[in-house]
C-alpha cells in the first residue's frame, strides 16, 4: 500500500457547476441536552466544502449521527449541525428533515447555485447500514447529484449504502479530508521518523488489535501499552491479579498475548533464545522498549466521585478496578517520549472520562505537545481524538498547536494503520 493517494479526488474531475452529493462524518459528540460538545469533525469538512463552493457546486451533504438503529430518533437528528456549519461557511445551510424522498428533491431544486443542503441522519433508514442498493439509488436520484464525493473518513471502513452501494449509482471521488487522512496515516506508518514511539491504550481485546500490534512491534523503537489493553497483558503475561479490572476474557486471549510477547522478545531481547518469551516485564532489554504499567491508580467503583488511590501492581485488591497508570509508570513513559522523533498514539491510557483517572492520558498529551515543533505526531481518532481536543482546549490552545495530525476516524484509522483495504476508499474511481 503506497502512501500516495491512488483514487480520483474532487480536483481530478470536471465538477465545476455540478450538484454534488457529499458524504461527511458529522457523528459529533453531544452534551446531555443535545448540543454539540465539540465540532472538530464539522470543522474538518470545511476545506472540501469551500473548494466545492468555489467551483460553483450545489452541495447536498449526507451523514449519520449516533446509533438510531434504522428508525427516526429525534435525539440523533442532524438538525443540530446545520447552524454550526452555517457559521463556519459564512452562509445559510438548509436542513431537510429527510434524506430521501420528494422533500429532498424540492429542497435541492430550490437551493441556489453555491447552496448547501444538509440531509437528515442516514441511519434513520435500515437501508444505510444494510448497504441496500435501492436506498442508495433513492439517495442518488433524490439529491439530483451528478457526482458523489466521499469525505467521511470515519466511516470508510464500513460497507454501508453511503460508502459502497452509492458508488455504483454516481461517479465517485474523494474529498480533501479523506485524501489528507489517508496520506497522513499511511506516511506515518510506512515512512516513520526514528526513534519511533507507539502508544496503545483503549479497549481490552487483544484480538481486535492483534494485526495492528504485530505491525507496531515491527515498526516501533518504544511500545507503550496502557489502558484496559495493558490489563490483559498484566494478567496473562506477568501473571498479576488485577481485581475487578476489565481485561480480554476471550478463550484465545492468553495465546494471543503469548504470541505477541514472543515477537517482542525476538526483536529486542539479547538473552539466550528459547521457545518461550523471556520475562519481558523485568528483562532489561525488553522493558526498555516495551513499557507496561508498573503501578496503578485504582478505585472501588467507576464513578466520578471515586477517589484516586495509587498502588503497586501487587497491591491491587480483589475488589479494585485499575483505572489509570500510577506516577512511576507515567514518569517512565514521559521520559521515553521525550527522546523520540515521532509518536503514534491510539487509545486513552486510563478511564479518561473521569478527570482523576486521566493522568496518564494527560501526561502523554503534554509530552507530545511540548515537543510539537520538533517531533512528528499522529493521534488516532475516536475516543483518543475527543480526548486530545478536550485537552488542547483546557490548555487554551488549538489542536493544531499541539499535535501533528489528529484523525477524525477511530476504526478507520486503526484499520488503515494495520494496512487493510477500506471499502469506502476502494469503491472510488481509480486515479489512472
Amino acid at each position: 500500500m503506497s502512501s500516495a493517494f491512488y483514487k480520483k479526488t474532487i480536483k481530478d474531475v470536471p465538477i465545476a457547476g455540478r450538484t454534488v452529493l457529499l458524504r461527511a462524518d458529522y457523528n459529533v459528540p453531544l452534551t446531555p441536552d443535545g448540543q454539540i460538545h465539540d465540532d472538530y469533525r464539522i470543522k474538518a469538512s470545511v476545506p472540501t466544502l469551500e473548494y466545492l463552493l468555489e467551483q460553483g457546486c450545489r452541495v447536498v451533504i449526507c451523514s449519520h449521527l449516533g446509533r438510531p438503529e434504522g428508525k427516526p430518533d429525534p435525539s440523533f437528528s442532524l438538525e443540530v449541525v446545520a447552524p454550526r456549519l452555517s457559521e463556519l461557511l459564512g452562509q445559510k445551510v438548509t436542513f431537510v428533515p429527510h434524506c430521501v424522498g420528494d422533500a429532498v428533491k424540492q429542497a435541492v431544486s430550490k437551493a441556489p447555485k453555491n447552496g448547501v443542503v444538509l440531509l437528515e441522519n442516514l441511519r434513520f433508514h435500515p437501508g444505510e447500514e444494510a448497504n441496500d442498493m435501492a436506498f442508495a439509488r433513492h439517495l442518488a436520484k433524490d439529491s439530483t447529484a451528478q457526482y458523489f464525493v466521499q469525505d467521511g473518513f470515519g466511516v470508510v471502513h464500513r460497507k454501508h449504502a453511503s460508502t459502497d452501494a452509492i458508488t455504483q449509482c454516481l461517479p465517485s471521488v474523494a474529498g480533501l479530508l479523506l485524501t489528507k487522512e489517508y496520506t497522513a496515516i499511511t506516511q506515518a506508518v510506512q515512512k516513520p521518523a526514528h526513534p519511533l514511539a507507539i502508544t496503545m491504550g483503549g479497549g481490552a481485546k487483544v484480538g481486535d488489535k492483534i494485526e495492528l500490534l504485530e505491525k507496531f512491534i515491527d515498526l516501533a523503537d518504544i511500545l507503550v501499552i496502557g489502558g484496559a489493553l495493558a490489563n490483559t497483558f498484566l494478567k496473562f503475561h506477568v501473571g498479576l491479579e488485577i481485581g475487578k479490572s476489565v481485561y480480554d476474557s476471550q478463550p484465545n486471549a492468553a495465546d494471543e498475548v503469548a504470541s505477541l510477547m514472543q515477537k517482542i522478545c525476538t526483536k529486542w531481547c539479547t538473552q539466550p533464545a528459547t521457545d518461550k518469551p523471556c520475562e519481558c516485564y523485568t528483562c532489561p532489554d525488553c522493558s526498555s522498549h516495551l513499557l507496561l504499567p508498573v503501578d496503578a491508580a485504582v478505585g472501588k467503583k467507576i464513578d466520578p466521585s471515586e477517589p484516586r488511590r495509587e498502588v503497586k501492581l501487587d497491591q491491587v485488591a480483589p475488589d479494585d478496578y485499575i483505572l489509570d497508570m500510577g506516577k512511576e509508570s507515567i514518569s517512565r513513559m514521559v521520559s521515553a517520549l521525550g527522546n523520540v522523533q515521532e509518536v503514534l498514539w491510539n487509545g486513552t491510557l486510563g478511564y479518561a472520562e473521569i478527570d482523576q483517572f486521566a493522568y496518564g492520558s494527560n501526561f502523554v498529551a503534554g509530552a507530545i505537545a511540548s515537543h510539537h515543533k520538533t517531533m512528528r505526531s499522529l493521534v488516532g481518532g475516536g475516543d483518543t481524538a475527543d480526548f486530545v481536543i478536550k485537552w488542547a482546549t483546557s490548555q487554551h490552545k488549538t489542536v493544531e498547536e499541539c499535535f501533528g495530525h489528529v484523525s477524525t476516524g477511530g476504526g478507520a484509522s486503526l484499520e488503515l494503520m494495520a494496512g487493510k483495504k477500506l471499502p469506502g476508499i476502494e469503491a472510488l474511481l481509480n486515479n489512472s
